[in-house]
């Protein structure tokens, strides 16, 4: 059974330097889990350790993309620079072993129009498969019609936006994760809630602004099964009541939205996730290096999942194909 990857991540020696030098309230509390250790090792690593570590997990191939907050605290014109130079750095890394990588873009949703001109090239000259976004642009919503060239760009390409958490701004750290020291209000601002509050309202924000009316043809992956959302969807629907969508907000995530397991091998969620979505929404992803778990750790949730063969190959694989196939390269 092969199996691809959708969040496995990387860093650079330029990105953290760029966000060393942000200002001390844009600077992300996870930054120094990104240096340290194994994990800051596996992070830099784009060759065989990585590879091996692939091996290791059951895993066939990885889905590449810088790690979070990617470019989005960036000031403008650094932004620019540094996404054309990662997506080159991954389309090369493509290139050197195309049997076990493909990537999604880094933006430089600083400058929307810039990030805009940065995915077609990205699609069309480098063959990546979509791009990686952060939710908020420092304390630009998602939403922002700022973005919504970029959300045009995608929707004509046929290009998936995978959107990913980043720390709440300071202003919410300060208000409802802090209190408990330093390291118990960094751990609750990020993995242990704040990341998922965050990324699942900016995906409503998205659906409630209308962005999914005006480009139908827009698909978005999320994380962590559906950023807690999923487990809100029946009542969340009560919004109908005054918005002015086209559609309930459970129908924009049955019909644009798709969902991975980032490393949470559960399988109550999954099946709470088929019940929600279907089997078609979901897709596989491990959140290398974050979630390593050698001895086929991701392997073994997959074959052993309480699944149908045909489900158990579309969510291994079959549905990522069947979107990277739709993507249009001209």
């Amino acid at each position: 059974m092969k199996i691809v990857g959708l969040e496995e991540h990387f860093v650079t020696q330029d990105v953290l330097a760029a966000w060393h030098a942000l200002d001390a309230p844009w600077r992300d509390p996870g930054l120094q889990h990104h240096e340290h250790g194994d994990i800051g090792a596996r992070l830099i690593d784009l060759a065989e350790c990585r590879v091996a570590d692939m091996d290791a997990m059951g895993m066939d191939l990885q889905v590449l993309s810088l790690t979070a907050p990617g470019l989005q605290s960036q000031k403008p014109e650094q932004a620019v620079r540094l996404q054309r130079s990662i997506n080159d750095l991954i389309a090369n890394t493509i290139r050197q072993r195309a049997d076990r990588f493909q990537g999604f873009a880094t933006l430089a949703t600083p400058d929307p129009d810039a990030a805009a001109a940065e995915l077609r090239r990205a699609v069309t000259q480098l063959g990546l498969n979509g791009a990686m976004l952060f939710g908020r642009t420092r304390d630009r919503n998602l939403d922002h019609r700022d973005n919504w060239p970029i959300f045009e760009t995608a929707a004509a390409l046929r290009a998936p936006l995978y959107i990913h958490p980043q720390s709440p701004v300071p202003a919410v750290r300060d208000a409802l994760y802090s209190g408990n020291g330093d390291d118990v209000d960094a751990a609750f601002a990020t993995f242990g809630l704040g990341w998922h509050y965050e990324t699942g309202v900016q995906i409503l924000r998205m659906i409630l602004a209308g962005v999914f009316d005006r480009f139908p043809d827009l698909q978005m992956i999320t994380g962590h099964w559906g950023e807690v959302v999923l487990f809100y969807l029946e009542r969340i629907d009560g919004l109908a009541r005054v918005t002015k969508l086209d559609r309930p907000v459970s129908e924009y995530f049955r019909q644009n939205v798709s969902v991975t397991p980032s490393g949470m091998w559960s399988e109550r969620y999954l099946r709470w996730a088929i019940e929600v979505l279907g089997p078609e929404r979901i897709m596989f992803s491990s959140d290398y290096p974050y979630r390593f778990t050698p001895m086929g750790g991701a392997r073994h949730f997959l074959e052993h999942a309480d699944l149908s063969n045909a489900d158990r190959m579309a969510i291994a694989h079959g549905n990522w194909e069947r979107m990277v196939a739709g993507i249009r390269r001209t």
